[in-house]
């Protein structure tokens, strides 16, 4: 497996432990919202991963605390993607 795909599986887990634990509700609304206009559940988690992956970022690799409420922006806005400009 190479780096992105270890990168990609790592944020598909994030999503699913998330959407277990309900935490934060916006992962299972924003899932749920994705669905109901059209998206598969598994576009839905690529679409949501793309709005985990700055926040994962910044964690990791520039040492910043998860911005709780940005990535809830993130999500928000799915399935557009403006951060990603």
């Amino acid at each position: 497996m190479d780096d992105a795909q270890l990168d990609q599986a790592l944020l598909f887990e994030v999503i699913e432990n998330q959407l277990a634990d309900r935490y934060p509700k916006e992962t299972t609304e924003t899932l749920m919202r994705l669905q109901l206009t059209g998206h598969s559940r598994e576009d839905a988690i690529e679409l949501m991963a793309c709005a985990l992956a700055p926040e994962m970022e910044a964690v990791i690799e520039r040492k910043e605390a998860f911005n709780l409420p940005r990535y809830c922006a993130h999500l928000a806005l799915l399935p557009d993607t403006p951060w990603l400009s």
